[in-house]
């Protein structure tokens, strides 16, 4: 079994980190942090029978 060289993961990592900065960026954009935020708190206060 061949294993990747170094520069292609380079090249792969680099690439996610792109494509994942590019979706943060498109979401922030589109309003979609205080929805998370929000579904993040409402899950917390379930989770300690408060909410």
């Amino acid at each position: 079994m061949k294993y990747m060289t170094t520069a292609r993961l380079k090249a792969i990592r680099l690439f996610l980190f792109a494509a994942s900065i590019i979706f943060i960026l498109a979401g922030w954009y589109r309003g979609e942090v205080r929805t998370v935020l929000i579904k993040a708190t409402l899950i917390c206060l379930e989770c300690i029978g408060i909410g």
